[in-house]
């Protein structure tokens, strides 16, 4: 976290919640948001990488709280809320980052592997969304909501439709409750990232297959998990004062179509 530099952001004082937070992406939004000052809730459901992540926040300064998390369950999402607002203090931001995927094509998808894909991606995503938004109203100060997406939203991905799916829900959410919400100074937005090297999907781009994949985007390159600072900050932050209801698509092309 230490050769993380934050130049023009301050969050000092702001209490944030990364969903998904125990590798990749969320590991990386909750190094960023301390090292701009947030005090950070890091949720997840393995709790040994929660632990370790914290220790690495707070041994460089910062302020992070471990919390154990399956966002699939609606009640423990509403105790895990509590526990952060006893804790820390009331939400100002949240990064729904909470996900997964399914590589299958449509015929063979199990009505089972369905339901764990919209279930975590859509339905607990929601809620986590809701959630703390109930709170942000009642608290009448307002708030940031960022939810992750992918390019998926908006691009056909082969063999991914379900995750597709989820992720356009995922973009109408963002939009409907940035409407809804609007009145209570609550900006809601998404960032549909592109395909970005991380520990899960590593071993796969190192392949053939992956190697033949990346020589087919617009760049030949993979995305780097710190491409991502820059929009994650300025949608946490004071500088994304009126932006609400946006798809930030952060993808170096990928899902541009060819000429």
């Amino acid at each position: 976290m230490s050769t993380i530099e934050i130049a023009g952001h301050n969050l000092k004082g702001k209490v944030a919640l990364v969903t998904g937070a125990t590798s990749g992406l969320g590991v990386r939004f909750a190094r960023v948001l301390a090292a701009a000052g947030a005090s950070v809730a890091i949720a997840g459901r393995r709790v040994e990488r929660l632990e370790e992540l914290a220790g690495e926040i707070k041994q460089a300064g910062g302020r992070a709280l471990p919390v154990k998390l399956d966002v699939t369950d609606a009640a423990a999402i509403e105790k895990a809320m509590d526990e952060i607002e006893t804790e820390l203090g009331p939400l100002d931001i949240l990064v729904n980052n909470a996900g997964m995927n399914v590589q299958s094509m449509a015929v063979d998808m199990t009505p089972e592997a369905y339901d764990q894909v919209m279930n975590t991606n859509t339905r607990g995503m929601f809620f986590m969304a809701t959630s703390a938004g109930r709170r942000m109203i009642a608290r009448g100060d307002g708030g940031r909501i960022i939810n992750i997406a992918s390019i998926g939203a908006h691009t056909v991905l082969p063999g991914l439709a379900v995750y597709c799916m989820s992720k356009a829900a995922t973009a109408m959410m963002t939009r409907s409750l940035a409407r809804e919400w609007a009145k209570h100074e609550i900006n809601v937005n998404a960032i549909c990232p592109g395909y970005i090297r991380t520990e899960l999907n590593s071993e796969w781009f190192d392949s053939a297959g992956g190697q033949k994949q990346i020589a087919n985007f617009p760049r030949k390159r993979l995305g780097d998990e710190d491409d991502l600072d820059g929009t994650l900050l300025l949608l946490a932050g004071d500088q994304g004062r009126i932006i609400t209801g946006s798809l930030f698509t952060v993808d170096d092309g990928q899902s541009l179509k060819p000429a």
